[in-house]
């Protein structure tokens, strides 16, 4: 640790405290400052990106599930003079980042202040937002142990409390982490990716080629907002509506100056009217729909549609790009990237729940877990900075980088042992049998039972 005998030590305070004392944001630098010296040792390539999550289980039982309005409720009257709600300022003074060159844009300004990103609610759920058909369960019901944790459901029909952990993984041969989030086990994986992406683009400044990610992440919005930004989306397509029985969307052909889709019959699916989804929302779905006596002759139409109306279609601005990832699927890279990704992030989560105890989480409530997963990820990429340095650098940068002080010298026993045998070890590769042989015939008498000379 570094202290004498006869030094004070700190009090038991400065590391059960230091999480309260700090806050999140000084976690984040030290995460962030790790993956700065990975960069300039030449570890992060930056033309590949991997998104990834894994589900963690929380320090609370599903026992614990009470309804939300009672939780909420005794929250607020247990923590409503804490006096740790009074160092928000100082944390968000201390974290400002330099004035960007469009920060005197009003417009800009107002419509930032009113959505708020993943990653500035630290991986919190907006509960305001609520769907119309469904009722999320955490809406309605919370843990009294960890309010932040949400249901999931494990491996073998298994129903506990959990987090979801998102990794952001460079392409690069080191696999360095260069964004994670935690959230509740309600996100789905594709909610906070392109604030990730955008966030990991801006820090540090880089421009990838392709983005990689499974089925989870190749919802409409964000293959058209990647494709929009000029990076390709090698993402697995979800079959999200698709029916086994039925002919899928993509076994229609869509012709792009005609505006019509072609069935697997041969018949047309004209467009008829444009809809709006929602009004706040100024994309329009365009329906088409083939001819309801041709769909009732076709032979088909058991395996395409039960309505007796024909079949329809709902097409978006956006599907020219989700035409443009299957029109991947055929290409190498395409393929290598999807293989890649497999054996790129993956084995990073297995690494840190087997070996840094990830599988459940110490702490409790959103903050303190994003802490540890903030403390855990720049474990991994130390100990991919320390392996780098032994292969020695390439450059000034790196070589700043990658230096360590020497330890001092000391000498003991040990070494003395050591020292001495690596001596002997020399010794003896020097040793050799050619050598000349005195006569010692006068010194010595002959023996009885040696044979006389010629």
């Amino acid at each position: 640790m570094g202290y004498d005998l006869d030094e004070p030590l700190p009090d038991h305070s400065s590391l059960t405290r230091i999480r309260e004392r700090y806050g999140l944001q000084i976690f984040k630098g030290f995460f962030e400052e790790i993956v700065e010296m990975c960069v300039e040792a030449g570890l992060v390539r930056g033309t590949e990106l991997f998104f990834d999550a894994t589900r963690v289980e929380a320090d609370a039982s599903m026992d614990s599930l009470a309804p939300r309005f009672a939780v909420e409720a005794h929250l607020s009257e247990l923590f409503e003079d804490s006096p740790g709600l009074g160092n928000r300022t100082v944390e968000a003074s201390r974290t400002k980042p330099e004035v960007l060159p469009t920060a005197d844009d009003e417009r800009l300004t107002e419509s930032n202040a009113a959505k708020l990103d993943w990653i500035s609610r630290d991986g919190k759920q907006d509960r305001e937002e609520r769907g119309e058909q469904y009722r999320r369960t955490a809406d309605l019901r919370a843990s009294t142990t960890d309010p932040d944790a949400t249901p999931m459901r494990l491996g073998g029909g298994k129903t506990c409390l959990g987090y979801q952990t998102h990794y952001v993984v460079d392409g690069g041969r080191a696999r360095v982490i260069l964004s994670t989030l935690v959230t509740p086990a309600e996100v789905v994986e594709n909610q906070p990716m392109l604030d990730l992406l955008w966030r990991t683009l801006f820090r540090w400044q880089l421009r990838p080629q392709h983005a990689t990610g499974d089925g989870a992440y190749g919802t409409l919005g964000n293959v058209a907002a990647i494709e929009e930004a000029g990076i390709r989306a090698y993402m697995a397509l979800t079959n999200s509506g698709k029916r086994p029985t039925f002919f899928a969307k993509d076994d229609f052909v869509y012709d792009t100056e005609s505006d019509v889709y072609t069935c697997p019959g041969g018949e047309l699916l004209r467009p008829l009217s444009r809809e709006h989804p929602d009004r706040d929302c100024p994309r329009r779905k365009v329906t088409y729909r083939a001819k309801a006596s041709a769909c009732n002759a076709c032979p088909l139409k058991p395996k395409c549609t039960t309505n007796n109306h024909g079949r329809n279609l709902t097409r978006s601005p956006e599907e020219s790009y989700l035409e443009r990832v299957r029109a991947y699927r055929e290409t190498w890279p395409y393929q290598k990237a999807l293989r890649k990704r497999k054996v790129w992030i993956e084995p990073l989560f297995a690494e840190a729940k087997e070996w840094h105890g990830v599988r459940r989480f110490r702490l409790r409530r959103l903050k303190k877990v994003n802490i540890e997963a903030l403390i855990i990820a720049a474990g991994q990429n130390i100990k991919r900075l320390m392996g780098a340095s032994r292969r020695g650098p390439r450059s000034l940068p790196q070589a700043a980088a990658l230096h360590f002080p020497e330890p001092p010298f000391f000498s003991s026993r040990c070494c003395t042992r050591k020292r001495h045998r690596c001596v002997l070890r020399r010794s003896r590769r020097r040793f050799s049998t050619r050598c000349i042989v005195c006569d010692t015939a006068e010194e010595e008498e002959p023996s009885p039972y040696s044979s006389p000379g010629p």
